[in-house]
């Protein structure tokens, strides 16, 4: 039986996360950073991270790196860009990809108050144009020095930052329904998980 504090905490917990502020990894092969992105997705109160192949199962969580969040979140894996991206553009979600493309817009540029679903690519090939048919628009984190990119996990935080600031801003809300919330905090108080 979970003790007062620790049933506050996860109806508290359950209570500020983005139900439709989701994550997608796309050809992530390096479990060290996988792992930190589960640790930002839980810091920011993101529900669902998606993995999409080649090999999501490499991905294990590094319980160092990712301090269990894996534990908070709910990690689907997806053998190819359409099964993941079809439902999630039928449910009306806008599909925002990093990518350093022409068309590319600063990430600030973008509004995150509606239902929105953020898109990284792998370390070293960035996201793939199976990938990349899905978005709706290409944003990038402008860089002043010499190289590229930030590290992956790095990425997700500032951009999921920058919509967390919008969201506030805008009194925007995307709280979990009842019975998903309770399915939730079921799952989450059991001793055996």
């Amino acid at each position: 039986m979970p003790t007062p504090e620790r049933l506050q905490k996860v109806e508290r917990v359950l209570s500020s996360r983005q139900a439709d502020l989701r994550i997608v990894l796309e050809g992530v092969t390096n479990a060290h950073n996988a792992s930190a992105v589960m640790r930002t997705c839980d810091a920011t109160g993101v529900l669902h991270l998606d993995l999409i192949g080649p090999n999501p199962e490499l991905l294990r969580p590094n319980k160092a790196i990712s301090t269990r969040a894996d534990k908070w979140l709910e990690i689907g894996v997806h053998p190819d860009p359409a099964s993941c991206f079809s439902p999630l553009k039928a449910a009306g979600f806008e599909i925002v990809a990093t990518h350093l493309a022409h068309d590319a817009v600063p990430y600030t540029e973008v509004d995150f108050a509606k239902p929105v679903v953020l898109v990284f690519g792998s370390e070293s090939e960035g996201l793939t144009d199976n990938s990349l048919a899905f978005a709706d628009r290409n944003i990038r984190i402008p860089m002043f020095g010499m190289v590229q990119s930030l590290n992956l996990s790095v990425s997700v935080a500032v951009i999921l930052y920058e919509a967390l600031r919008q969201r506030a801003e805008k009194g925007y809300v995307s709280k979990l329904e009842g019975a998903e919330f309770e399915r939730l905090k079921a799952r989450w108080l059991d001793p055996a998980d």
